[in-house]
């Protein structure tokens, strides 16, 4: 277990945040946000497209060659999961927010934009 932390910990950060600002982060009513189309869709997109990036960083980092099942199981699967799980969560176990199908459609995007970042920084990786 330690060794998964001192190998990943921007990605358990980046998981953790996720999950503060998706069940218990609550925005002040007050604070106006720009009138942006689809802004939530938007931040599902970036939130799990960042955070699938920073996994697949940290695993290029620590391996020389690609093990495609734990990168699909870890780097794709693992956090669409978790976007339809925090969006059941969200729409049964909480009064203030409300669970969209379009997020966890967001969040599985930006995921599978995730994989094609990580491809593209290994054929980098692999030119040097």
């Amino acid at each position: 277990m330690l060794s998964i932390i001192k190998r990943y910990p921007l990605s358990i950060l980046c998981i953790a945040l996720v999950w503060y600002l998706s069940i218990w982060f609550m925005p002040p009513e007050e604070l106006e946000l720009p009138s942006i189309n689809f802004l939530d869709k938007w931040t599902h997109f970036v939130m799990y497209g960042g955070t699938c990036s920073v996994i697949w960083f940290e695993y290029l980092r620590h391996h020389h060659t690609l093990d495609r099942k734990k990168l699909f199981l870890w780097a794709w699967l693992a956090p669409v999961l978790m976007g339809g799980l925090i969006e059941i969560v969200q729409g049964t176990c909480t009064a203030t927010r409300s669970g969209e199908f379009l997020d966890f459609v967001a969040d599985a995007v930006g995921c599978t934009l995730a994989v094609g970042v990580g491809l593209t920084i290994r054929k980098i990786k692999d030119k040097r």
